[in-house]
């Protein structure tokens, strides 16, 4: 992992992030995890995703990357743009 893809640490969470397109992108199932301590933040992401984009028909504010994971492989992860992680903050 180099500068261009690093960690980053919010109140002692680890939240990846990727340089893509001159732009910060970062991790929404790393930011959930942070922010609301669930156990288990895919499926708290993936009921976010539906509840609110799927069934309102809106327009998706994130993009797939792939990052590294915990066992060291990479993989698609659903990135936000670090504007629209603000954003996205008010919705968990």
């Amino acid at each position: 992992m180099d500068s261009k893809d690093a960690l980053i640490v919010f109140e002692g969470a680890r939240i990846r992030r990727k340089w893509h397109d001159d732009q910060w992108y970062f991790s929404v199932v790393d930011i959930v995890q942070a922010l609301t301590d669930s156990p288990t933040p895919r499926q708290y992401w993936g009921k976010i995703k539906d509840r609110e984009f799927k069934q309102l028909q809106l327009s998706p504010i994130w993009v797939q990357l792939k990052l590294p994971s915990a066992d060291g492989k990479t993989r698609v992860t659903n990135s936000l743009l670090k504007k629209n992680k603000l954003k996205q903050e008010g919705r968990f």
